[in-house]
């Protein structure tokens, strides 16, 4: 029989390739909305809460 539980596999697992991937979901998440593909988007929105009714 193992020395090493189910248990603490799967903690050693989530303390280093876990962290690990939170960490690019992370910063995935946080840097998408910054692609330069959707800029154009991004500054309409931005502008949208200025605009009135009758600006179109």
């Amino acid at each position: 029989m193992s020395t090493h539980s189910t248990y603490d596999m799967l903690r050693h697992l989530a303390d280093s390739w876990g962290l690990v991937a939170m960490g690019v979901v992370f910063l995935v998440l946080v840097a998408w909305p910054f692609r330069g593909a959707l800029r154009e988007r991004n500054e309409a929105a931005a502008r949208m809460i200025f605009e009135d009714e009758n600006d179109g």
